[in-house]
């Protein structure tokens, strides 16, 4: 399909971005859930990740809460961060995108590099549980909704809450949960946003401690039903403990019963040794069960984690010797890393160009450019 073209006064006179900048993200991720098998998006912690998920074009990106607490306070999920500081990381990384937009349209003309027009993938935010009861919810929605977040989801943890894969959690009562939800709704719904995707989250398969009697899958799909049944999620998302085949497909054949068109989201999650699985559950098994939202949670972490240290180690062993070899594979002529000029990723070219246009005369070219084997 052919991508639509339209100038933006953010470009000079010329150079175009794909017309869906001006979706609504949400509208955006709801024409993705209605029209694919599945839609997968990698889990990134800043906007650095963002760009790149969105570089390789992907559809959408997950802004993970466990991530941003590793990458931003250096700490574990159990609610350690306030929801505006992550309202705000996500708010600045959906800002990032649209900026990356920009910076690749224009390319680098004075080297020749010509435009990449990409898409802004929808951002789906983690929520955790609301910080706070369905007020707090209200504000860090208004927060996520202005920032461009095209959706959210809420757990139904007691708060402070922890990650789903840590022991210990315990349960609010249905008809909290069934309040922060349709407080999330009524906000985006005030502001405009009808399209805003909200994601109910039950950690009921693992939780020690819940109002009900009955505890495990039983209370996930009986959760579940509850919120659907409000009206107010457009998926739902059971926190499963492991990679078991089992439990996932009777969680969506259960609740499918009842609701034949429930959408469900799915962590295909890091804490799970996917490789020592005989028979690991594929992103196209999960899209026909109606699992329509998949992601990697901490899927920038670990590839960070995982690349500098071994740099790292390289650097040890090897010292300077260990960097080349890293920009050997960053420039090999067959690969695609588009970080290896951190100026062009970054948008030297084009803050130069639309300082030119605008006349900010020192953002010009430099007086003496330095030879490509140099830089």
């Amino acid at each position: 399909m052919t991508t639509k073209l339209a100038e933006t006064p953010l470009l000079p006179p010329g150079f175009t971005v794909p017309a869906s900048r001006w979706t609504d993200p949400a509208t955006r991720l709801r024409e993705l859930l209605d029209g694919e098998p599945f839609v997968f998006a990698p889990g990134v912690y800043d906007p650095h990740g963002a760009e790149l998920v969105m570089y390789h074009r992907f559809p959408a990106v997950y802004f993970s809460g466990y991530s941003f607490a590793i990458g931003h306070l250096g700490t574990t999920d159990m609610d350690l961060y306030s929801g505006p500081e992550i309202a705000d990381g996500a708010r600045r990384t959906v800002s990032s995108l649209r900026k990356f937009q920009l910076t690749m349209a224009t390319g680098d003309p004075e080297k020749g590099v010509p435009p990449t027009h990409l898409e802004i993938p929808p951002v789906v935010a983690d929520m955790d549980g609301g910080y706070g009861n369905l007020f707090n919810v209200q504000r860090i929605a208004e927060l996520y909704v202005n920032a461009g977040v095209a959706g959210a989801h809420i757990e139904d943890q007691v708060l402070p809450k922890r990650c789903g894969h840590i022991a210990g959690k315990a349960l609010i009562s249905a008809d909290e949960m069934v309040g922060k939800l349709r407080m999330a709704r009524a906000v985006a719904d005030d502001l405009g946003r009808e399209d805003f995707v909200v994601i109910a989250r039950t950690d009921a398969v693992s939780a020690v401690d819940a109002p009900e009697t009955t505890r495990g899958l039983d209370l996930a799909i009986e959760r579940a039903l509850r919120y659907l049944d409000s009206g107010a999620p457009d998926l739902v998302w059971c926190e499963f403990p492991n990679s078991d085949r089992g439990p996932t497909e009777r969680f969506a054949d259960q609740v499918r019963r009842r609701f034949p068109d429930a959408r469900f989201a799915f962590n295909w999650s890091s804490s799970f040794k996917w490789f020592n699985d005989p028979d690991p559950i594929s992103f196209a098994e999960l899209g026909e069960l109606g699992y329509k939202f998949l992601f990697i949670t901490l899927a920038a972490q670990h590839a960070m984690g995982y690349a500098f240290s071994k740099l790292l180690q390289g650097l040890q062993e090897e010292q300077e010797r260990a960097y080349v070899e890293l920009q050997k594979r960053e420039w090999a002529k067959d690969d695609d890393i588009p970080t290896k000029s951190h100026h062009l990723f970054t948008g030297v070219p084009y803050h130069q160009v639309m300082g030119n246009v605008l006349g900010a005369s020192r953002l010009g070219k430099f007086e003496q450019e330095l030879e490509e084997k140099a830089v």
